[in-house]
């Protein structure tokens, strides 16, 4: 049973050696966001309404995004694939498709990269297209 705890504690010890370690290897990449919301306002059902978030990498490091994805599949997010170097800024866009969908929105898009997690946010409000009158039918 003695022997048993040694090597348990030892274990133990060497996991949290390890797992500090690790810890400091961690990335000096940081991304900074102009803005982290867009409001489009009123758009007309059916339309396509698009954003871009800049970011730039505020870090020491290169910045590669991981992941990016949006809340629902009404919304495509688009992102640079290649790696930001420091000091350098980029792009991610997001397309919102409207049709089919009256009403007011928000969206988030999850941001995963090795300068951090950020989550940006679209909205708006999606009006039917207005009626054009009818001319009147004059008759003489």
């Amino acid at each position: 049973m003695k022997n048993l705890l040694i090597v348990i504690g030892t274990f133990l010890c060497s996991s949290l050696s390890f797992a500090q370690a690790t810890d400091s290897v961690k990335s000096n990449a940081s991304i900074k966001f102009e803005t982290t919301s867009h409001s489009f306002g009123n758009i007309i059902e059916g339309q396509m309404a698009t954003h871009e978030f800049v970011f730039t990498n505020t870090g020491t490091d290169p910045l590669s995004l991981t992941n990016v994805r949006a809340s629902c599949g009404c919304t495509t997010p688009s992102w640079p694939r290649e790696v930001i170097e420091p000091g350098k800024s980029a792009t991610i866009r997001a397309e919102y498709n409207s049709n089919g969908r009256p009403g007011t929105f928000t969206k988030n898009i999850f941001v995963t990269s090795n300068g951090g997690e950020s989550t940006l946010t679209i909205s708006g409000n999606v009006v039917k297209e207005p009626e054009k009158p009818v001319s009147p039918i004059i008759i003489k």
